[in-house]
C-alpha cells in the first residue's frame, strides 16, 4: 500500500452519519453523529471537516469505501449515490461494503452478524454463508442457527447469543472505519460500482412515478 494513500469511508445506512479518513493503515480523522434524519445535508460537510482537520483536499482521496446496507432505504441510496458521484468526479475507485462484513471485521469463529430488520425482525448473516434474502423473526432466527454459532455481533446480540448458547461481542471497529479498511483490503479485486443491498420491501407506498434506475 502506498504510504500516503488516503482512503475515505462513510456510512449512512442507519440512524447516523459516519465518515473516516485513513492514510495508509492509520486512522487520521473520523466522525460519527447519531441522527434519524438530515444525513443528506450533513455528509459532505462532515467529509469537508475531516479533510480540513487533516490538511487534505478532495483531490488527495485515492479510494472510497461506502456502506451499502442493509438498513434505511434513503440512507443507503444517499451513500451509494454520493460514492458513485465522488468516484466519477475524482477518478478514483469506490468499493461497496455491506453492514454484515463491516460488523464482522476482526472477529473469529462462526460469527452471526445481526442487523435490525424492524418490527421485531432481524437481518442475520452467518460468516461463510450466502447473504440472507429476507428478515426473519427471533424465533426463526434461533431455530435456524441453533448449534451453528460461536459469536454474535450487532443488533440485540447479547440476547440472541444467550438464546443460542453463544458469546456476544462488540464490533472491533466503528462502522465507517471498518468499511474503509475492507475497501483497502479489496482494492485490487475485480468489482463493479457500489450497489445498495436491500433485503426487505420499502415501508412507503410505491410512487406512481417510476423510480430512477440504478445502473449496474
Amino acid at each position: 500500500m502506498p504510504p500516503d494513500m488516503l482512503t475515505l469511508g462513510f456510512d449512512t445506512s442507519a440512524a447516523h452519519c459516519a465518515a473516516v479518513l485513513i492514510r495508509a493503515d492509520r486512522v487520521i480523522a473520523q466522525r460519527h453523529e447519531d441522527m434519524t434524519r438530515g444525513q443528506a445535508e450533513r455528509l459532505f460537510p462532515m467529509i469537508d471537516e475531516l479533510l480540513a482537520e487533516t490538511g487534505h483536499g478532495w483531490q488527495d482521496i485515492a479510494l472510497i469505501g461506502v456502506g451499502t446496507g442493509p438498513g434505511n432505504f434513503t440512507g443507503i441510496r444517499l451513500a451509494v449515490a454520493a460514492a458513485r458521484g465522488l468516484a466519477l468526479s475524482l477518478e478514483v475507485p469506490a468499493i461497496g461494503v455491506t453492514r454484515f462484513d463491516a460488523l464482522a471485521l476482526g472477529l473469529e469463529g462462526r460469527v452471526l452478524v445481526l442487523a435490525d430488520g424492524r418490527r421485531g425482525q432481524f437481518h442475520a448473516w452467518l460468516t461463510g454463508s450466502d447473504l440472507p434474502s429476507a428478515p426473519m423473526s427471533r424465533e426463526a432466527l434461533i431455530a435456524q442457527h441453533a448449534g451453528r454459532v460461536d459469536l454474535c455481533v450487532g443488533h440485540d446480540a447479547a440476547a440472541v447469543a444467550d438464546a443460542l448458547g453463544a458469546r456476544h461481542a462488540e464490533p472491533h471497529h466503528p462502522i465507517a472505519e471498518a468499511i474503509a479498511r475492507i475497501a483497502i483490503a479489496r482494492r485490487h479485486l475485480p468489482r463493479g460500482r457500489p450497489t445498495p443491498l436491500y433485503l426487505r420491501a420499502a415501508d412507503a407506498a410505491p410512487s406512481r412515478i417510476a423510480p430512477p434506475v440504478i445502473l449496474p
